[in-house]
C-alpha cells in the first residue's frame, strides 16, 4: 500500500477547487498503483486465456481428427465428444467464477485505492 494521503494525489490541479473535480487521468495511468493493478490483471488473464485456448484447440483437433475416440460411447447415446463439448461450458464457467473471485480479492482493493487517491466516490 502506498503512504499517499487519500483524495489528493490524482486530482487535476486545474480543477482542484471545483466541487466535481476531474481526476488527473494521466497521473493515475503513470502511478505505481495503476501499474500494479494492470500487472495483476495480466498475470491472470494471459495464462488463463492461453490455457483455455489450448483446451479448446485440443477439443477441435480431436473432433476433426480423432473420430474413433470422440465417438466412443460412454453411456447410452452419450459419447466422449459430447462430454468434452459440455466440458467446454463447464470450463468457461469455472474461469468466470475464478476470475470473479480473483477480481474481488486482488483487483478490487487496488481499484478502491486508486479511487481513494483520486478522490472519487464509489457509486
Amino acid at each position: 500500500m502506498s503512504e499517499r494521503p487519500a483524495g489528493r494525489e490524482f486530482i487535476d490541479p486545474r480543477h482542484e477547487g471545483e466541487p466535481n473535480h476531474e481526476p488527473d487521468y494521466l497521473a493515475i495511468q503513470r502511478s505505481e498503483e495503476f501499474s500494479r493493478l494492470r500487472r495483476r490483471l495480466r498475470l491472470f488473464v494471459f495464462p488463463m486465456s492461453a490455457l483455455f485456448f489450448c483446451w479448446y484447440l485440443t477439443f477441435v483437433l480431436l473432433s476433426a481428427y480423432a473420430h474413433g475416440f470422440m465417438s466412443h460411447k460412454v453411456a447410452g447415446e452419450i459419447n466422449t465428444g459430447t462430454i468434452l463439448g459440455l466440458m467446454q461450458f463447464v470450463s468457461t464457467m469455472a474461469i468466470v467464477l475464478g476470475y470473479r473471485r480473483f477480481a474481488r480479492k486482488k483487483l478490487d482493493p487496488e481499484v478502491d485505492r486508486i479511487h481513494e487517491l483520486a478522490g472519487v466516490d464509489k457509486e
